[in-house]
């Protein structure tokens, strides 16, 4: 556990301490569980030391009220910094999903001298983009509409409910495995302090104007997108692309927005070639 402050962070870390470190910082109603075990066992053999965490109002992390927001995108972004702070990492490499690539985003603006790299898998440019951009699908909206009516009382109820929400969020590249995601939201349901309050990202925004801002970014930038993604589709990614300058866009095909296990030997490889690049090796 981590101390932001009044918040408590959870987190876990893999490989060597002293070896280059790597934090992942998971996207919106999500805990560290949805970043795959088996990639973060792959970054540290590769030679990082990597830390995933709960984000506040996810797993074992500070949980307030359900309903209840009553912080920002910036505070996220302090618990970032403060992960690293627990770590005794005075900088790391960061990597983040959907809306952990936002944060990610926003504290290499806020604290540069902090983050090496940024990889940001399925995110959105932070501050708007030069154009309209496509966003969350309809059949996110109208599943998202049940949350009015979910007992959350009912496990199971629960369980089916997330367990959908994993489905439309896949691509077609790869056969939705209905059992892996099972097997993870039930772990996720079984350490979370309250599952609800997780949906409480959803009513958290930026404190500060960041519009044009993203182009101010000055570490190097590694953008991971699918291209079936249904809540953040491809050309967020390329937008993030092309506003950051030198920054390097992979796509992965038939993947929507998840870190789906037939893509981990994929994404494990162009991190350690992209970080590893960055650093000379």
């Amino acid at each position: 556990m981590i101390s932001n402050g009044a918040i408590q962070i959870s987190a876990q870390c893999f490989g060597a301490a002293g070896d280059e470190p790597i934090v992942l910082v998971m996207g919106a109603t999500a805990s560290m569980l949805w970043w795959p075990e088996a990639l973060c066992r792959m970054l540290a053999e590769a030679g990082h030391h990597v830390i995933r965490y709960d984000n506040r109002d996810t797993g074992r992390s500070t949980t307030g009220r359900p309903g209840e927001a009553a912080y920002s995108v910036e505070d996220m972004a302090d618990d970032l910094f403060a992960v690293m702070d627990g770590c005794d990492l005075p900088a790391a490499h960061v990597a983040g999903m959907s809306l952990g690539g936002f944060i990610g985003q926003m504290a290499a603006l806020m604290r540069p001298e902090r983050v090496k790299s940024l990889t940001l898998i399925g995110s959105q440019p932070l501050g708007g983009a030069d154009e309209p951009l496509p966003g969350i699908s309809d059949r996110f909206t109208e599943h998202f509409a049940r949350l009015a009516d979910l007992d959350w009382s009912d496990r199971a109820a629960v369980s089916d409910f997330l367990l959908e929400l994993a489905r439309l969020s896949a691509g077609n590249g790869h056969a939705f495995d209905k059992a892996a995601a099972r097997a993870r939201i039930e772990a996720e349901i079984a350490r979370a302090i309250d599952m609800k309050s997780a949906f409480n990202h959803g009513m958290v925004s930026t404190r500060e104007n960041w519009d044009g801002r993203i182009s101010d970014i000055a570490c190097p930038v590694l953008v991971i997108h699918g291209d079936e993604d249904p809540v953040l589709p491809l050309p967020n990614g390329e937008a993030i692309a092309r506003l950051v300058p030198g920054a390097k866009l992979s796509i992965l095909e038939g993947t929507g927005h998840e870190i789906h296990d037939g893509d981990l030997e994929q994404i494990a490889c162009e991190m350690t070639r992209f970080i590893g690049g960055e650093r000379g090796d």
